[in-house]
């Protein structure tokens, strides 16, 4: 996840990283990783290259072979498309239609939407504007080839029945280790209700009802994890969205977590 391999924006656990986003790219190939997941926030949203330098990304991507499969849309948890206006909504549609678009031109392969905390879905109604808004999305992810892959703290069941509502490929689940532990969620239960929706996996360890911690050490059953995505056969990727490092160790915590997934789960 961009932004661990640096130190944090000040006060700020996961965001752009105005300063030293140009860094991860080498950083990112010393760990090694092949890929990183941008993030496009309202914190970062004017100093972005995914919007105003995308010959930059390209040039760092081949430059290093890192590149950008994944777009973490947290710009929709700043401004939601629920509790606003319809005219707010028709704005924040427009500018994800924007980001679509420019992430196709860097290879991004998927945008992550989440319907977490001050986005989540709360009521019928929500359920309501969120399909509205997946539906009027989907001409525009189909001609930029690009997914929308969505994060909620729904149970099992519940979630199962809003996918019902959407039957389109280009409409996927990112799933989350961590969300889910900290929900108390039972992964096998999970990947039984909507596994072959799952289209991208976050990996990362919470305690239940509380928050990020080291991988290993919170209430995330990893093998339970891993053997659901052998269950569907999941041949995506991973993206590593852990808990941070002390300031200057990132590279280094960075290879540690990775060799705790590969306990579970084969790396290339």
């Amino acid at each position: 996840m961009e932004g661990r391999l640096v130190p944090p924006e000040p006060g700020r656990f996961q965001s752009f990283p105005r300063q030293r986003w140009a860094d991860e790219f080498a950083l990112a190939r010393e760990v090694p990783l092949s890929f990183i997941e941008w993030i496009y926030d309202l914190y970062g949203a004017d100093e972005n290259p995914l919007t105003n330098d995308l010959d930059r990304l390209r040039s760092l991507s081949r430059q290093t072979g890192v590149t950008i499969r994944s777009v973490c849309a947290d710009y929709f948890m700043d401004l939601p498309f629920l509790r606003c206006s319809p005219a707010e909504c028709t704005a924040r549609q427009q500018r994800l239609n924007l980001l679509l678009g420019q992430a196709a031109q860097v290879g991004v392969s998927r945008v992550v939407l989440p319907f977490v905390d001050a986005s989540r879905i709360e009521t019928a109604a929500d359920e309501d504007r969120v399909v509205e808004v997946l539906k009027g999305a989907i001409p525009k992810a189909k001609e930029d080839g690009v997914e929308l892959h969505l994060e909620t703290d729904l149970s099992p069941r519940a979630f199962a029945a809003l996918l019902s509502r959407v039957p389109e490929k280009m409409i996927q689940v990112n799933y989350d280790s961590g969300n889910s532990s900290s929900l108390g969620f039972a992964p096998a239960e999970e990947f039984e209700a909507y596994g072959e929706r799952i289209g991208s996996i976050h990996i990362k360890d919470r305690v239940r009802g509380g928050g990020t911690v080291p991988l290993g050490t919170g209430d995330a059953d990893f093998r339970a994890v891993f053997d659901g995505m052998e269950r569907i056969h999941y041949t995506g990727d991973i993206t590593m969205q852990v808990a941070r490092s002390e300031p200057g160790r990132e590279v280094a915590w960075a290879r540690k977590n990775r060799a705790f997934i590969e306990r579970f789960w084969a790396v290339e």
